[in-house]
């Protein structure tokens, strides 16, 4: 008679206790990491700005004005997610004149989920600022 060895392994009761702690523990662990989500999709829009920032700066030395148009400085903005693209931001001139500039990138997307839309903007000093923060 031949004897079966027997083979050791865990059994479905011990894998599923072992994936319902892995689910527990990351709801535990994911309200404290959407501010971090948040921060690291804001750099998308800062980026930007400071594109349209340089973009105005060149087009100022050229015309000894700021643009108002983006089509003027030749800024084509990113494809977002509502249309199949990859970006989280429209991004808008609110005014622009011989001196000074203003410039918008607002989220289309809430990160966090709490309804507020993050904004930043950014003008000829070529700073971004954070106007409302998600």
């Amino acid at each position: 008679m031949k004897r079966v060895k027997k083979l050791k392994a865990y059994n479905l009761q011990e894998v599923l206790i072992v994936l319902v702690i892995i689910g527990i523990l990351l709801l535990l662990a994911l309200p404290n990491l959407m501010p971090l989500i948040a921060k690291t999709k804001s750099v998308e829009a800062q980026t930007q700005l400071k594109f349209i920032y340089n973009s105005q700066t060149t087009y100022r030395y050229m015309y000894s004005k700021y643009a108002l148009d983006l089509d003027e400085i030749d800024f084509e903005a990113p494809r977002t997610v509502n249309e199949n693209g990859t970006s989280n931001y429209n991004y808008e001139l609110l005014a622009a004149d011989n001196n000074s500039f203003k410039a918008r990138a607002t989220a289309i997307t809430d990160f966090d989920g709490d309804g507020i839309f993050n904004v930043w903007e950014i003008d000829e000093t070529g700073t971004p600022k954070q106007t409302v923060k998600d």
